[in-house]
């Protein structure tokens, strides 16, 4: 199979940044960076299987090593690129590093938005109340454009994720919302986790940035952001006041941390 992806092309570079969402989320998800991004790279977004516009394919394997061979391959049967930088959030974020460690002739760099992976020990089952976000999801579906205007349903559905949820956009809201509700790889990318962490070297040759927000309730520091598992070489940033969407909470930050990873 192929991933969906999408290009936004910068006028003035050939450059190109893949950025790579988390479990439950979309290409959607990129939507408050991607403008500043796309004036310094070509930009390519990519849905993983069963999310966004990727249906899914029940013979995929999903756990994250296959993801980013998957990706690597989408990339380069779509747009004919075989180098480029990558950003990566929760899911994405593990996707990226294992792409890094993988096929280092692909990967110029890795950015990590609070990357899943990085766990002291891996899960033997699913996180407890994984069910819980997902069917509120699908609950609302219908009438999230409506409910995502009640500030009782934004604190539900996002205080969780954001510290900054009061001051998340309508269109991000409704973007999430609609994403995890349609995300039919949500439980198979889940169960692709399980027993597994990322704990695989990396080239120095790559630069490699890591960002937590220090309200990330999704990956908690006190179990889920283990250093030692990241590179040695990595450079390590924790943003205040964000929770586990750096590119919502800090999307500045974010951007001016990516051009630092990529040498702009």
């Amino acid at each position: 199979m192929k991933l969906s992806t999408r290009s936004y092309n910068s006028p003035t570079s050939r450059d190109v940044l893949v950025l790579v969402h988390g479990l439950g989320s979309a290409a959607t998800a990129w939507k408050p960076i991607i403008p500043a991004l796309s004036e310094k790279f070509n930009v390519i977004t990519a849905d993983l299987p069963g999310h966004g516009e990727t249906p899914m394919n029940p013979a995929q394997a999903m756990d994250p090593q296959s993801l980013a061979l998957l990706l690597r391959d989408s990339v380069s049967a779509n747009h004919g690129v075989d180098e480029f930088h990558l950003v990566g959030n929760s899911l994405g974020g593990w996707i990226s590093l294992e792409l890094a460690s993988l096929a280092p002739q692909n990967v110029k760099s890795v950015t990590g938005l609070a990357p899943a992976g990085l766990w002291l020990a891996p899960y033997s089952a699913r996180y407890p109340g994984t069910a819980v976000a997902k069917a509120l999801a699908r609950a609302i579906k219908v009438v999230a454009p409506l409910v995502v205007d009640i500030e009782l349903a934004r604190k539900v559905g996002f205080a969780d994720v954001s510290p900054r949820w009061k001051e998340l956009s309508k269109e991000i809201c409704l973007d999430a919302t609609m994403a995890m509700a349609t995300s039919a790889g949500y439980y198979p990318a889940w169960d692709g986790m399980l027993k597994k962490r990322f704990d695989s070297p990396i080239s120095s040759d790559i630069p490699v940035t890591i960002i937590f927000g220090d309200s990330d309730k999704t990956l908690p520091a006190r179990d889920c952001q283990e250093r030692t598992l990241a590179p040695s070489h990595a450079q390590w940033h924790v943003f205040e006041s964000c929770g586990h969407a750096p590119m919502w909470d800090s999307p500045q930050l974010c951007v001016e941390r990516i051009f630092e990873t990529v040498g702009v």
